[in-house]
């Protein structure tokens, strides 16, 4: 059914799975045919009449169904054009690229860096605020809350004529792959990996500050370690190929967009990406609960190039990544407990070196 979110008409798949509709007829619409000499609208148009009638507080004029249904027919239309695109732009990639290049991205995406469906309201948003990769549409789920969020959401893919969906909640928590994607979640390109050697340049006059995760496979942890990454100043983060999670829709929610505007690397082993930083000049400092130097005790290291390693849940550092390591620090544990949630103690190390960088600036 049609529904209206952040004052924009949305269009609302029926039965199991979500379609928009175009301006033609379809299976279980009359379209726009004449019976009996008098025009008539499709059922989804009328449906969104309805709907309007029942929640206007007084009965719609002959103009203000009109209006109701001119929205909704455009909206449809919009939404089998935004499809549309998403096909032929998949077709172009295939004669373009090889055989089945678009596929086989997609196949390969699932194996690195991922990021393929969004959810969330934060993250969706910063998705379309982004503006980087290609978004192919917005699911919504019908009885979301019109919240702040939520209307931006809807503007922002009416800007950038990106398809919204709306589809039952049931159908769009069948779909989602995260625990609560608030109502609201995204179809788009994958997430465009960095190259470690661009990473390891001076940007804008200050050196690199990297952030390297040495076996993380908890979305959440990871999600969280990239959404302080992001938020602390990191200019770019190096993820192994295997053995660890990389963007799922549950990283990509904790990480609350954060992923949009960092600049991730996938490589193939941690041990020598970390080689390729010492040799060019960065500091690798590894955070670790065994280790006697404290981490607040860096000094005038942290103004250099860092790359900060965190390994992974319980485990800790590899073996080969703690050799690669120019120094491994921990954080002081003045309780009774011995370790700190990687994602807490990340935060507490990323922020460290952006204390020392801001302590530069200022002096």
């Amino acid at each position: 059914m049609a529904g209206r979110v952040g004052g924009r008409s949305t269009v609302s798949g029926s039965g199991a799975a979500p379609r928009s509709r175009g301006s033609g007829p379809a299976p279980g619409t009359r379209g726009a045919a004449r019976a009996g000499g008098k025009a008539r609208i499709s059922e989804g148009a009328e449906r969104a009449v309805a709907r309007e009638q029942r929640t206007s507080r007084t009965p719609l004029s002959n103009a203000a169904r009109k209006a109701v249904a001119g929205r909704y027919e455009r909206q449809a239309v919009s939404s089998e054009t935004g499809r549309q695109r998403a096909s032929a732009e998949m077709k172009r990639s295939e004669a373009g690229g090889g055989p089945k290049r678009y596929l086989a991205a997609r196949r390969s995406s699932d194996r690195t860096l991922g990021g393929e469906q969004v959810e969330g309201r934060q993250a969706v948003r910063e998705l379309l605020l982004a503006g980087k990769r290609k978004i192919y549409e917005v699911w919504v789920a019908t009885d979301v809350e019109d919240t702040g969020v939520v209307s931006d959401i809807a503007d922002l893919a009416a800007d950038q004529r990106v398809p919204v969906v709306e589809v039952n909640r049931r159908r769009l928590d069948q779909v989602a792959r995260s625990e609560a994607p608030q109502g609201v979640l995204a179809k788009a390109a994958p997430l465009p990996e960095a190259d470690l050697d661009d990473l390891l340049r001076r940007r804008g006059g200050q050196p690199p500050f990297l952030l390297a995760v040495d076996g993380v496979t908890d979305p959440g942890n990871l999600g969280a370690l990239l959404r302080t990454a992001e938020g602390a100043g990191v200019t770019g983060v190096l993820l192994p190929r295997h053995r660890a999670v990389h963007v799922t829709p549950t990283v990509a929610k904790a990480a609350a967009g954060a992923i949009e505007h960092l600049r991730i690397a996938v490589v193939p082993g941690l041990p020598s990406a970390l080689a390729a930083c010492r040799d060019k000049g960065l500091w690798v400092v590894g955070l670790d609960d065994a280790a006697d130097r404290s981490l607040f005790e860096l000094g005038e290291l942290g103004r250099d190039g860092v790359v900060m390693v965190l390994g992974a849940e319980g485990a800790g550092l590899s073996r080969l990544a703690r050799e690669r390591c120019d120094l491994v620090v921990s954080i002081p544990m003045r309780g009774r407990i011995g370790s700190l949630n990687v994602s807490n103690a990340g935060a507490l190390a990323l922020y460290e070196v952006t204390r020392m960088r801001n302590a530069e600036v200022e002096e």
